[in-house]
């Protein structure tokens, strides 16, 4: 086996481990009789979307590039899943592009915490992760023989290509958006929405352990498609870089607008930063980096509290790290990509390349979203019961609490 491919199949153990990671992160936010229900979202969608990838998700990206509509949509059933492949080491990028549909469709679970019911959430992630995420990712990142076939890769003004290494338009900024359709979809909780009253974090160590999981894996997550080592070596300290000064950037604000640094802000910090830093790690230089990294931890610390003014009940904050930091991501390269930013050109071309993905995404997977939810809650309900959302839902809906104190 080719140390390449070695490496590949470490990166997507990585990724994977990353959603269990993200149901530690999201089950310590939540209250302690929600907290079972919150990790079965993430496993949940860790088990039906891996199939499905194999299945035809795949498939779903590998695009052509011929004319306009070969690089926007593929057969999904041109193979019997992947037996294609079979003994050859494209298995290993069939692996990592799985984790990669897993933990993107389990992010939006948080924006719908303390009132989704387990299996239209599963009806909802299937269908959302067929329509958005399969498409989306071979926009972005569909390789033929000639280079990338895509219409995102290939799109940009003048000399400039979109830049998106690992995924700010095809992960966060989808995840994002759909989180957002979600939350409006299923409307606040019962209680626990104002910003006095909000439910206040039942295990804050929980928390703080995914966060750590999500960065370790996250070294998978940027560093796997990387094939030179200076590249690779830069793209693994920017991902120390960026979030560490995400820390920075949201407890700085935090301390300013409330008195106290807190652990969550610290935690939310370092998820701000990476999401920055995902789009960016390859084509900015590690001073840039860091300040990137800064700028998201304290625009996602502003950014969270919206929710409140706005009025959509986006539970654990999707939107405000997410989606904020995944746009913040993907129009900093605008600016400050080698080379082609528009800082080192002179010229903006490498802003409207990046502008122009990132919205279309956006508004893509916000309709699809919307759209499947308001279908999913109109016929077989997507919310909990009134008096489960108050009790807590755990019991209800997986048999059991996360503490058996008696």
């Amino acid at each position: 086996m080719q140390a390449g491919t070695i490496w590949l199949l470490v990166c997507a153990a990585l990724v994977l481990f990353m959603t269990p990671g993200l149901a530690f992160f999201y089950g310590g936010l939540v209250k302690a009789k929600s907290v079972v229900s919150m990790m079965m979202l993430s496993f949940g969608a860790l088990g039906l979307i891996a199939v499905l990838w194999i299945i035809y998700g795949y498939n779903m990206g590998v695009l052509s590039g011929d004319g306009f509509w070969g690089s926007v949509v593929a057969n999904p059933f041109s193979d019997l899943g992947v037996d294609s492949l079979t003994g050859t080491d494209a298995l290993a990028g069939v692996a990592f592009g799985g984790t990669f549909a897993i933990i993107t469709t389990a992010l939006i679970s948080g924006a719908v915490a303390d009132r989704a019911r387990f299996g239209p959430w599963l009806l909802f992630a299937g269908v959302w992760a067929t329509l958005s995420y399969f498409p989306v990712q071979g926009w972005v990142w569909a390789v033929g023989d000639d280079g990338l076939t895509g219409w995102i890769g290939k799109f940009g003004f003048g000399d400039t290509s979109t830049i998106d290494w690992a995924g700010g338009t095809a992960v966060h900024i989808n995840a994002g958006a759909a989180a957002l359709a979600l939350a409006l979809v299923l409307g606040k909780r019962v209680s626990g929405f104002s910003k006095e009253d909000a439910t206040k974090p039942h295990n804050i160590p929980l928390v703080l352990i995914g966060a750590a999981i999500l960065w370790f894996g996250w070294f998978g997550f940027n560093t796997g498609a990387a094939t030179d080592d200076g590249l690779g070596s830069l793209i693994f300290l920017n991902t120390v870089g960026a979030p560490a000064a995400g820390i920075l950037g949201f407890i700085l604000i935090e301390r300013i607008r409330g008195g106290k640094a807190t652990a969550v802000g610290a935690a939310s910090g370092v998820v701000a930063g990476l999401v920055a830093i995902t789009p960016a790690c390859a084509n900015l230089d590690p001073i840039w980096a860091i300040v990137l990294g800064f700028v998201a931890g304290a625009a996602c610390a502003f950014a969270i509290e919206l929710k409140y003014k706005l009025g959509y009940d986006d539970s654990l904050d999707v939107v405000g790290l997410h989606l904020v930091a995944g746009v913040i991501g993907c129009v900093y390269l605008g600016f400050l990509a080698q080379d082609t930013g528009l800082f080192f050109s002179g010229n903006a071309d490498q802003l409207l390349t990046q502008i122009v993905p990132a919205l279309t995404v956006m508004v893509y997977s916000f309709v699809v979203a919307y759209v499947v939810g308001v279908i999913i809650d109109k016929t077989i309900g997507f919310r909990v019961t009134e008096e489960d959302e108050v009790a807590g839902i755990d019991l209800g809906l997986h048999g059991g609490t996360a503490y058996a104190l008696d």
